[in-house]
């Protein structure tokens, strides 16, 4: 049976930890692996500081949107902003490219999710925004029984 949950939250650097224990809690009923969790919660917090940092420069007026839908064992997050879009989408894929380096950011983010997720997809318009989608099909046998 299909499960779904949308948020919609203030484009702030504090509302990431939000976002990243609201997703956690709710995927818990499909009683992940220690290492799955972490591992989704990680794309979380990548893809929503994204869109603060990246998106909307960390002005809070802009609001960042978390759909999720557990199906079967398998989570589907959509992870959207209205923020200033990527230039090139294909670039800010590449490992350790970043275009706030004053910032100290590692470049690494769309590589972490890439990584941690069975899918990832990128879209993004400039002066439109960004949405990310990223899906993982969890190990866990008792997740697929739910």
């Amino acid at each position: 049976m299909q499960n779904v949950m949308d948020l919609k939250f203030s484009a702030q650097s504090q509302n990431e930890s939000f976002a990243r224990v609201t997703v956690g809690a709710f995927i818990a009923q499909l009683d992940p692996t220690m290492d799955e969790m972490t591992e989704i919660k990680t794309v979380v917090s990548e893809a929503v500081t994204n869109a603060i940092i990246h998106g909307y420069h960390n002005k809070p007026d802009g609001m960042v949107y978390i759909h999720c839908t557990l199906d079967n064992g398998t989570i589907e997050l959509t992870i959207r902003d209205e923020g200033m879009g990527i230039q090139d989408i294909e670039e800010a894929r590449q490992p350790l490219f970043t275009t706030k380096p004053e910032l100290e950011r590692s470049g690494m983010g769309f590589t972490i999710m890439e990584n941690f997720m069975d899918e990832l997809q990128v879209v993004s318009e400039p002066m439109i925004g960004t949405t990310v989608y990223v899906k993982k099909t969890l190990t866990n046998s008792k997740a697929m029984c739910n």
